[in-house]
């Protein structure tokens, strides 16, 4: 009964990030079978050490307003581009951060670095995507 009620609970935490969580892994690996195995494979662990798991913010998603709906449809295929042109771990943490809301501390943990090396990847990474989208973006406009 124990272990029914860690699957229900576990399932109630973590199968509404599902979604993100393959969308990040397609980002990392951009091949569909490797990043469904990305996400069993962290899912397996989470499930394994949710027992130490005392409950988190997962914070309410605001519904976005039209416009803002057709701006960032409009603008999706070139920061889609720019995220690319990025290397692997600067796209890691500026969809982890700027995509998907984690903390940087969250961050750390997941891409198993020290807290001072997101906040470096995240500042070059910003840069990077500012050289590349800036003239880009003046051109639409």
């Amino acid at each position: 009964m124990q272990e029914q009620t860690k699957v229900v609970r576990f399932e109630q935490a973590v199968l509404p990030h599902l979604n993100a969580a393959y969308n990040l892994a397609r980002w990392l690996t951009r091949n569909d079978q490797d990043a469904e195995d990305v996400v069993q494979e962290a899912y397996l662990r989470a499930f394994k050490f949710f027992d130490g798991y005392r409950g988190g913010d997962s914070g309410a998603c605001e519904i976005d307003n039209p416009e803002r709906l057709a701006l960032q449809h409009a603008d999706a295929q070139v920061l889609r581009e720019a995220l690319e042109a990025l290397p692997v771990e600067f796209r890691e943490v500026i969809v982890l951060r700027d995509l998907e809301g984690l903390s940087y501390k969250e961050i750390a943990a997941v891409a198993a670095v020290p807290l001072g090396t997101v906040m470096s990847r995240l500042a070059r990474a910003r840069g990077r995507l500012q050289l590349w989208l800036a003239p880009r973006m003046s051109k639409e406009r």
